[in-house]
Formats: structure tokens, C-alpha cells, sequence
């Protein structure tokens, strides 16, 4: 069986992530390394789960999360496209339905007008990695330095972050916690309102509906 305790330790894998974080660390962009690469394989796994996806699709969806940005350390604006090939170049003696699956989800985890969201592992990965908004995910750095950046800004001043699924409503929910007087709400839907839209669209693929809560305000 392809499993997800496989990927996480195999060599290749980790030091593509590795490679990753730093050179988006050069780029000063916020964290992608193994924090959010571990973040959100349990996140795709839980929502997997919870939505009632087979024990052998919850390993894809949590090999999908844990994968989906290995591509950033060869180039960051097509890095879902470099991610899935180098997936496939390292396990393409597994199942190949199997490793269609996961090369789909990393492919699909950033939208693109050319892509369509085609399996639900695709749809969790998305809604994983796009609900990872926290003040971990801010590289180290003087205060002054961190507000210079509206990335840096917003995911700072998100203190709480949690995606919830309600199977009985249908609905899957993030709810955030933001220091607003650290940066404004407003900020937030400055840089997240197309990944929250795709969350919105993930959901729906799904069967469920998104929900959006922001310092106790229903905003979706």
C-alpha cells in the first residue's frame, strides 16, 4: 500500500521541502517547509475523514498535503506543475492510479484557469493548505521588518486558526483569530480573497458549503 509514513521519511522528499524553504526564505516569503508540509497532511487527512473518504484515500490526501509544495525550491510561480512531476519521478514505480491522484492534487492546489478540480483528493489539499494561515508560518525577524511585508503582516497577526468540519450542516469552516491591532481585518481579504474563493469552490466540489469566521464575525 502507498502510505503517507513512506513519503514523510523518504530522502528525496525531504530535501525537496528543505530546498524549498530555503529558497523562499531567500524570496522572503512566509514558511513552507516541514511545519506546513506536516500541517497540512494532517489537515487533508482529518478533513478526508471527517467527509468519510476511504482509510486509502485519507493516505493520498495526506501524501498530497504533505508534497503539494515541493516544486517551490525550482521555480515559484509554476511550482504545483514542478511539484507533481517531481512526485511522479520519485514513486513512479507505485500504483500509477495512485500517483495520478497525488500528482492531480499537486498540480490543482494552485488555481489556474486551466485546471478544474477533478477528484476530492484535490479539493482537501486545497482547502489544507489555503486555511494555513497562522503567526508561525512568519519567518524570524524584527517587528519593524515583519510589517513591511502584507504577507508577513496578516499571517502574524493570525493568533488562531482552525478548519472545522460539520457533517451534518455540510459546511467546513476556518475560523481566525486576527490581532487587528497589529494590521487591519481588511488586509486579510486584500491578499486571501481568490484562495478563499477556491476554498468556497473545493467545498462545493465536495458536497459542503465554506464558511468563514473572523474574530467571532460570520463573513461567509
Amino acid at each position: 500500500m502507498f502510505t503517507f509514513s513512506k513519503i514523510k521519511d523518504n530522502p528525496q522528499i525531504l530535501e525537496f521541502i528543505r530546498q524549498t524553504e530555503r529558497a523562499l526564505a531567500k524570496l522572503q516569503f512566509t514558511e513552507h517547509g516541514l511545519r506546513h508540509a506536516n500541517l497540512v497532511a494532517d489537515r487533508a487527512r482529518t478533513i478526508a475523514n471527517e467527509i468519510g473518504l476511504s482509510k486509502a484515500e485519507q493516505e493520498l490526501a495526506a501524501i498530497a498535503g504533505f508534497c503539494h509544495d515541493i516544486g517551490n525550491f525550482i521555480g515559484r510561480t509554476q511550482h504545483h506543475y514542478w511539484g507533481a512531476i517531481l512526485f511522479q519521478q520519485v514513486f513512479c514505480r507505485e500504483n500509477p492510479k495512485d500517483v495520478s491522484l497525488v500528482m492531480q492534487a499537486i498540480a490543482n492546489h494552485d488555481k489556474g484557469l486551466e485546471m478544474k478540480l477533478a477528484s476530492p483528493i484535490s479539493a482537501i489539499v486545497v482547502l489544507a493548505d489555503k486555511s494555513d494561515v497562522h503567526r508561525s508560518r512568519v519567518l524570524e525577524g524584527k517587528i519593524e521588518k515583519i510589517k513591511e511585508d502584507i504577507h508577513d503582516r496578516v499571517n502574524y497577526a493570525a493568533t488562531f486558526s482552525k478548519l472545522k468540519i460539520d457533517k451534518q450542516r455540510k459546511k467546513i469552516t476556518l475560523t481566525l483569530r486576527i490581532d487587528a491591532n497589529f494590521t487591519p481585518v481588511m488586509e486579510y481579504f486584500e491578499i486571501f480573497t481568490d484562495r478563499m474563493a477556491y476554498c468556497r469552490d473545493s467545498a462545493q466540489y465536495l458536497g459542503y458549503n465554506f464558511g468563514l469566521v473572523i474574530n467571532k464575525f460570520k463573513l461567509l
